[in-house]
């Protein structure tokens, strides 16, 4: 008789602009790698090659490049093609995915933010992600006049977002925090204001129980 294999951790990272999520998303695969862990590391919007496609149709350009529904629509395209080549399958062969945004951005940056229909990001991670959900997600949170000014020193070309205005960041901040008290089982809030190494120690907190790990 065969042995059914396990399914797979999924881990997500979220948070507003220049919270340091590339950073600890680094930090964590590293870790659970040196575990001796399968992990796969991927992103939102992209991680797949249509994905990618379509990122660099999201995050550059004017701000009001797109409208909030057409956003949504492109967010959840890419999403779909990273799901089915990328997410699923690792998930299936019993790998960790750690993945640098995912729903709870578009609930986050087209919803709360840009004002498009919940019932909308509703319906579609109903259908375009089936039963595919995160089982833990690190939101990682400081104030948005710091997370912009980290961001403006980071600099690059993938500045169509941060360019929405303070007030468009602030509903963002909301409402990923309304997420994590909406779904403390899955949501942690971490500090991201102290330095790197001290929001790792955070991370792994969350995180060791989960993977079995001290």
């Amino acid at each position: 008789m065969c042995a059914v294999m396990a399914r797979g951790l999924f881990i997500t990272f979220e948070g507003g602009e220049g919270a340091g999520k590339s950073t600890q998303v680094d930090r964590l695969v590293s870790r659970l790698a040196g575990l001796g862990r399968e992990v796969v590391k991927t992103r939102e919007p992209g991680g797949s090659p249509g994905g990618e496609a379509i990122r660099g149709l999201l995050v550059a350009g004017e701000a009001d490049r797109w409208s909030p529904i057409a956003e949504t629509l492109l967010m959840y395209a890419a999403r779909r093609d990273h799901v089915e080549r990328v997410v699923s399958p690792a998930l299936e062969r019993g790998a960790t995915v750690v993945c640098d945004r995912f729903a709870d951005s578009t609930r986050a940056y087209q919803g709360a933010g840009g004002g498009a229909p919940a019932g909308l990001i509703e319906a579609l991670e109903r259908h375009v992600l089936g039963a595919v959900r995160p089982d833990l997600t690190l939101i990682l949170d400081l104030p948005v006049e710091t997370g912009l000014a980290r961001a403006a020193a980071r600099g690059g070309g993938e500045n169509r977002f941060e360019a929405k205005g303070p007030d468009f960041h602030r509903r963002l901040r909301e409402a990923f925090l309304a997420i994590a008290r909406a779904e403390p089982g899955r949501c942690v809030v971490i500090d991201a204001a102290p330095a790197p190494n001290a929001v790792a120690l955070a991370v792994w907190a969350a995180v060791s129980s989960r993977v079995g790990a001290p």
